[in-house]
């Protein structure tokens, strides 16, 4: 078609580096490759029974069809009594928009909040999609890089010296994806007070809450007080916690101007999330919540199973990291091993190279630290069986051995 021709906005627009990563897996493994896959943040558990059951029932009693574009009023109350039962924060349902999973939450966030000209202030490492969707609103990402001796946490000063007269926006993820990082709260609360100190609003991404080791501690951002909440937009879902990737449910707490412009976005795009996946949402939060603690306990064993591995990498290979306090990844620098013979003797010269080699000659699928603005890191997701997590990583060090 001659007359074809791409808009700006996706011209440039990579895909997911994630998804792609795990594409490339998946490609392997129909040619009947065994792959050891750590590319997804996606909970290898089953959605829990009774959240299960709650989706059966709710298609029996004909919750089939349209809802509000912003959400059941069941999910948006459930929303609230959870972050007053779990954050001891007071909202109401007009403060709440129910979307279809976190990612768009935070693109009707930024959508509907910045636009061309406008700067939003993104530490690094990042999750892949930040940066993309700031660029698809037309406003500019401005990358804060972190380091691992601040345990990827941005200081306050930093954030200062960020600030322009054109920064709208400062998003900030935490527990962190892709570096499993937990902010300490004296860190976030002068984070909170240059917020309302320069008024500027925060996005925070706070998808990972409940999933917490080794006494890392969480505060969500909104409960540092009035002033803070009001210039702080949450988002998060039942993605992570609860095992429920696939029911694409996410939500958005903001001030109600702020989410009845969301909804109106919503409500235009994508008419209303899935009607079964809203119901079965209201009884994960409002049902038992044991089977969040026992994921959360799995993770944890396997966490520091990861790191009791990795740690003699240090020494032997020259790999370096910072150890998760929350998520379920771990983000390590591989760069002393490149310009070396590695496995098969392979040289590479980047993350990106080296994330392709390992899936060629041991068949494990890593994610490039180039895609979350960390160049020399990969990220590992064990987010997956131990089984899976044993030989993957016998395997990754056969191939630093060379």
């Amino acid at each position: 078609m001659s007359g074809l021709r791409l808009s700006p906005a996706v011209s440039n627009l990579k895909p997911s580096a994630t998804l792609a990563a795990a594409a490339k897996a998946k490609e392997l493994k129909t040619q009947g490759v065994t792959v050891y896959d750590f590319t997804l943040g996606e909970p290898d558990f089953n959605t829990p029974e009774n959240i299960r059951r709650a989706a059966v029932a709710a298609m029996e009693a004909g919750h089939t069809h349209y809802t509000p574009s912003g959400g059941i009023p069941e999910l948006k109350k459930a929303v609230c009594a959870a972050y007053k039962r779990d954050y001891q924060l007071d909202i109401t349902p007009a403060q709440v928009l129910i979307s279809n999973g976190a990612k768009h939450s935070i693109h009707n966030v930024l959508a509907s909040l910045c636009g061309p000209g406008d700067e939003v202030i993104i530490p690094a490492p990042y999750w892949v999609s930040y940066s993309a969707l700031v660029e698809l609103a037309g406003a500019v990402p401005v990358i804060v890089d972190t380091t691992e001796e601040s345990g990827f946490c941005m200081s306050a000063e930093q954030f200062r010296n960020a600030i322009t007269p054109r920064t709208r926006m400062m998003m900030l993820n935490n527990p962190s994806n892709p570096t499993g990082a937990t902010y300490p709260i004296d860190k976030l609360k002068a984070l909170a007070d240059v917020a309302v100190e320069r008024d500027i609003l925060v996005l925070s991404d706070e998808i990972y809450e409940k999933l917490l080791y080794g006494g890392a501690e969480f505060k969500c951002f909104a409960t540092f007080g009035p002033e803070v909440a009001k210039r702080t937009i949450l988002v998060s879902g039942v993605s992570k916690a609860y095992a429920m990737t696939g029911w694409r449910i996410g939500w958005t707490i903001g001030p109600v101007d702020a989410i009845k412009a969301m909804d109106n976005l919503q409500s235009q795009e994508t008419s209303n999330p899935c009607s079964v996946s809203q119901y079965a949402a209201v009884e994960a939060l409002n049902g038992p919540q044991e089977s969040v603690e026992a994921m959360r306990v799995e993770f944890e064993k396997r966490c520091n199973y990861v790191m009791g591995r990795m740690r003699p990498w240090r020494e032997k290979y020259g790999v370096t990291f910072t150890e998760p306090g929350g998520a379920f990844y771990a983000f390590f620098n591989v760069s002393s091993c490149f310009g070396k013979p590695l496995a098969g003797g392979r040289v590479v010269a980047n993350a990106t190279e080296f994330c392709t080699a390992l899936l060629e000659q041991v068949h494990v699928a890593l994610v490039t630290g180039d895609a979350f603005g960390a160049p020399g890191y990969v990220r590992l997701s064990f987010a997956t069986g131990m089984d899976v997590i044993k030989t993957g990583l016998d395997r990754i060090e056969s191939f630093l051995a060379g």
